[in-house]
């Protein structure tokens, strides 16, 4: 007979190119078994504000991969991607209530998830980190301020094919993480979630004090709250343990 109880599951639609999130989702999980995590794939392959690129994150797109997650039973779907920051808040509540609507099952993305983390921390004044162009970044910037967060201070790396973003380094992003830090905001924010920010994030904040919230690690933060499984470890960004 199967079992009557089952680990809490989080299903997450993942952009097609990322080669991140699912590795570093279970290394921040670790030896844990009471939650397991299911992913399905969309297509997303470049990161630019143009038409093409905005295409990528059509909201029937998304319903149709969630309805694929739900068949698996899971407790909450996530949209593991940043899209939302640039594209606005709005889009992303549509996007979750779109795929609850599909589903009957709650949802969030990245987005939605750092927008929760904000308020709860009181979080009012950010540093910027992504790997993005810097025409994405100050896109970001504005309609983060639409929400009544400011960033005192951003770095880009001024790349767009989302498959490299995974492939920066822990001492590529060091030196910025260092700079932005030293302006004294309430949290570094490293956004996207194909950027293994969540390596250095214990570094930078035991060097500096400062917050980190990466976004593979809070999008995992905010799915688990969703799901009424305990939180993450300290390690992982000392705010969402």
């Amino acid at each position: 007979m199967p079992a009557t109880t089952r680990p809490r599951r989080i299903g997450m639609i993942v952009p097609s190119s990322n080669t991140c999130l699912e590795p570093q989702t279970y290394r921040i999980l670790g030896d844990r078994t009471d939650v397991t995590v299911h992913f399905t794939r969309i297509p997303v392959t470049r990161i630019a504000l143009d038409d093409s690129s905005n295409r990528q994150f059509d909201p029937a797109v998304m319903a149709d991969a969630a309805k694929l997650l739900a068949t698996a039973d899971v407790d909450v779907i996530a949209w593991n991607g940043t899209s939302g920051s640039w594209l606005g808040s709005a889009h992303d509540q549509e996007l979750a209530g779109g795929i609850t609507a599909a589903t009957g099952i709650p949802a969030t993305t990245s987005t939605l998830a750092y927008l929760a983390a904000f308020r709860a921390f009181g979080t009012e004044r950010i540093g910027l980190f992504t790997p993005y162009t810097g025409d994405v970044n100050h896109q970001v910037i504005a309609s983060y301020e639409r929400e009544g967060i400011k960033t005192v201070d951003h770095r880009a790396l001024g790349l767009s094919d989302n498959e490299s973003f995974a492939r920066v380094t822990d001492d590529e992003m060091r030196p910025g993480s260092l700079e932005l830090a030293a302006a004294a905001p309430d949290a570094l924010v490293y956004l996207c979630t194909n950027l293994y920010g969540a390596n250095i994030t214990a570094e930078i904040e035991q060097a500096t004090g400062v917050p980190v919230l990466d976004s593979v690690a809070v999008t995992l933060w905010h799915a688990l709250k969703l799901a009424g499984a305990p939180l993450l470890d300290a390690r992982w960004g000392r705010l969402l343990g």
